[in-house]
């Protein structure tokens, strides 16, 4: 295992015990959802800086992840600033009880360490190659990436807009990219890291970087994502009549009445 992985390893290690140590003092655990796109461009950085490998592909892939680890930072950290534990975090606590501190160290702050370095791979085996190149296919990656960027952060933008609106307090949001998909924002993240990946194996990366964007999508449809947020929303008036209408995760054209 080369030098460079190892040291990201540690920095993610030091970088998640920080936050540990600051949510275990105020007794908030949801801190760890506001790491989590700067974390990305702390190792985007860390890694093109350590290697010196400023080919077109590695600032490219540096410059994408910081414009969206940057977004993401400011939007969590805007929504949930002055805000109780997020509902996840809050019903972990109770259910671990006296061992909350060392189960939320594994499990909450260890375990999105673990994660992020794997979705990291399309930079960090990026960076640990000596010469980059990019393609045409890498283009077409790049586009990909613009395309999730679009969804996430139009789809934020949206709901934001949507929610600030007294008149919805209790709606459902089934407007602009909500009535193509109930996700668009994971849809977006998802679509990025996939775009991502592209780019850098068609760059001269090893095949391990789609273990991201495979991981990333695993994760948001079938574990911490939709799953979670389906279930919070599923008993709420309209929601049946939404989601019976409107794609789950991939956009599509919403069904008529």
């Amino acid at each position: 295992m080369s030098s460079i992985i190892l040291e990201t390893m540690l920095v993610i290690f030091i970088y998640f015990l920080c936050f540990f140590i600051v949510g275990t003092l105020i007794k908030n655990n949801s801190i760890v959802d506001i790491g989590w796109g700067l974390g990305f461009v702390i190792v985007a950085w860390f890694t093109t800086l350590r290697t010196a490998n400023f080919y077109l592909p590695n600032v490219i892939v540096t410059v994408l992840i910081t414009i969206w680890g940057l977004r993401l930072f400011y939007h969590i950290i805007k929504r949930n600033l002055g805000k109780k534990e997020d509902f996840r975090y809050a019903n972990w606590r109770k259910e671990w009880g006296k061992l909350v501190i060392p189960r939320a160290f594994l499990q909450v702050y260890m375990l999105q360490g673990v994660f992020m370095f794997i979705v990291a791979l399309p930079i960090i085996l990026l960076n640990n190659e000596p010469f980059s190149n990019l393609t045409l296919i890498g283009v077409v990656g790049i586009i990909i990436w613009i395309i999730g960027f679009y969804f996430e952060s139009v789809g934020d933008y949206q709901l934001k807009i949507f929610k600030a609106n007294p008149e919805n307090k209790g709606k459902i949001m089934d407007q602009g990219l909500w009535s193509y998909t109930r996700h668009p924002n994971y849809f977006g993240e998802a679509t990025m890291w996939w775009g991502l990946g592209i780019i850098s194996f068609f760059s001269g990366s090893s095949i391990l970087v789609f273990l991201s964007p495979i991981t990333i999508t695993y994760l948001l449809l079938f574990v911490s994502g939709v799953p979670m947020l389906e279930k919070s929303f599923a008993n709420r008036p309209g929601y049946k009549e939404y989601a019976e209408k409107t794609p789950v995760f991939f956009p599509w054209f919403p069904k008529k009445d």
